[in-house]
């Protein structure tokens, strides 16, 4: 669903009412204001994932990164080849795979010196590839939900799909000159992205608004 406000965090969710009162699986890319909603649980996007593991590899040569990239990949695989899920045997092995790799990442991406310079304050800063491997370590439940539920999908990519089109248009024309136009732009938005799912085109779907009719799936 796809609205407009005019700001962008846990504020302008709340304001829709959606998320508030959602307690399915959120699948998300990590961040951090959809984590103040604790009455679903959570699935991080692992094509995000991919593509700074990609970037912890090339540019930091950080070769614990394509293993998990390979991993990961290994993962998916199966869970395709199984119908959504691993066996429970399998879960287990992958697993202790996951966190194995983990643990000997350790050595090759270290923490930072946690000894603070006088006056210093704040979280010692890390590098990106420090930071997306504490991340795998704290979320591995997250991480890896989709290998064991055959609803959590691999990545967020449906929903990152039905925002772009939002994204292009600020690209392109940048802001809406009024509240109304947002919100009509939205909505008709919506309406098609809904009817896709449906398998009803974007021109069919307007051709029915124009003739005062609707798809049979919203009857």
């Amino acid at each position: 669903m796809c609205y407009a406000h005019d700001k962008r965090g846990t504020e302008a969710m709340n304001a829709k009412g959606v998320l508030p009162l959602f307690n399915g699986i959120l699948c998300h890319d990590h961040w951090k204001p959809y984590y103040q909603y604790t009455a679903c649980l959570h699935s991080l996007c692992n094509a995000h994932h991919m593509r700074e593991l990609e970037r912890a590899y090339e540019q930091d040569k950080q070769q614990w990164a394509k293993d998990m990239q390979d991993l990961l990949q290994n993962i998916l695989t199966d869970v395709k080849a199984n119908g959504g899920a691993v066996s429970a045997e399998q879960f287990k092995y992958y697993t202790e795979c996951y966190r194995n790799l983990l643990d000997k990442a350790q050595s090759e991406c270290p923490p930072p010196d946690e000894l603070r310079k006088p006056g210093q304050r704040g979280r010692i800063k890390r590098s990106k590839s420090r930071n997306l491997l504490e991340r795998l370590q704290l979320y591995e439940q997250d991480v890896l939900r989709f290998m064991s539920n055959p609803i959590v999908p691999f990545t967020n990519n449906q929903g990152e799909n039905d925002i772009r089109m939002t994204k292009v248009h600020q690209k392109i024309s940048g802001c809406f000159r009024s509240k109304d136009g947002a919100d009509i732009f939205c909505r008709v938005r919506s309406y098609l992205s809904t009817c896709q799912k449906n398998d009803v085109s974007a021109t069919d779907a307007l051709g029915l608004l124009f003739n005062g009719k609707l798809p049979d799936f919203i009857r």
